[in-house]
């Protein structure tokens, strides 16, 4: 028992119970001080579109929960001939443009933004960001054309999709779930040539829309990513903050 040690064990239980407790409290300490301070501190990119708000009523209080606007689902062709679904990227961000490979005017602007954008995240966690340049010219934009406009600007043709489908569908797709019109009122709604990039968290939803040609747009949005990565860390628990920390799988 510990009355018959020597007076030096004494004194190492002790501080061996005191780097135990340090050990456990100040990461704890530091993790709730970190997550309230970040939820005040960090802008997040603001969601843009909701579809409706729902009143719910909890402890005698009613309020408002807005239910925001999910992109759908759509299944496409990419340049490598497969058929591929937004389904298939859940968890992901997802960085979308639209183009066409006979573009003579912003489409090789935007691809070459895209290219940067890309290179910037080629090393992210996971691939956690996907990048898809999406045809409005389906009918010319084959899979063989839509590859060798990809080879131009990418290696990575699992983290870049090059993108072809139905016309209407693509249309639908730009206006009604992206907001296209919306966030570029010049566009034009019978052929959708727009400049803008649109950033959608791994939820889908929309979270902003950078212009191509804008050098301190195209900033914002490699400042943006990162916060979506970090709004999908900020919900983890001690457990998984601690498995970090201490370095478990």
């Amino acid at each position: 028992m510990v009355f018959f040690c020597e007076e030096g064990e004494i004194c190492m239980n002790k501080k061996a119970i005191l780097g135990l407790m340090l050990a456990i409290v100040l990461p704890l300490v530091g993790y709730y001080i970190v997550k309230h301070y970040s939820d005040r501190a960090v802008h997040m990119p603001r969601r843009y579109f909701f579809d409706s708000v729902v009143v719910t009523a909890k402890n005698g209080k009613s309020s408002n929960d807005t239910l925001w606007h999910t992109v759908k689902d759509m299944r496409f062709t990419n340049q490598l001939g497969k058929s591929v679904t937004l389904d298939s990227l859940r968890g992901k961000i997802l960085v979308i443009d639209f183009f066409f490979s006979r573009c003579p005017s912003i489409c090789p602007t935007m691809a070459t933004s895209m290219q940067r954008l890309q290179r910037s995240f080629s090393n992210s966690r996971d691939s956690i960001v996907q990048f898809i340049s999406i045809s409005i010219d389906p009918e010319h934009d084959s899979v063989p054309q839509l590859r060798k406009f990809a080879n131009r600007y990418t290696a990575n043709h699992d983290g870049w999709w090059f993108l072809t489908g139905d016309k209407a569908q693509i249309y639908d797709f730009a206006l009604n779930e992206l907001k296209a019109s919306i966030a570029d009122t010049n566009v034009d709604t019978a052929f959708i040539h727009t400049e803008n990039f649109f950033l959608l968290d791994r939820d889908r939803v929309v979270r902003g829309w950078y212009n191509a040609m804008d050098t301190v747009k195209q900033a914002q949005l490699v400042s943006d990513i990162p916060l979506l990565m970090l709004e999908k860390k900020r919900k983890r628990s001690f457990g998984e903050f601690l498995n970090e920390l201490f370095g478990r799988s």
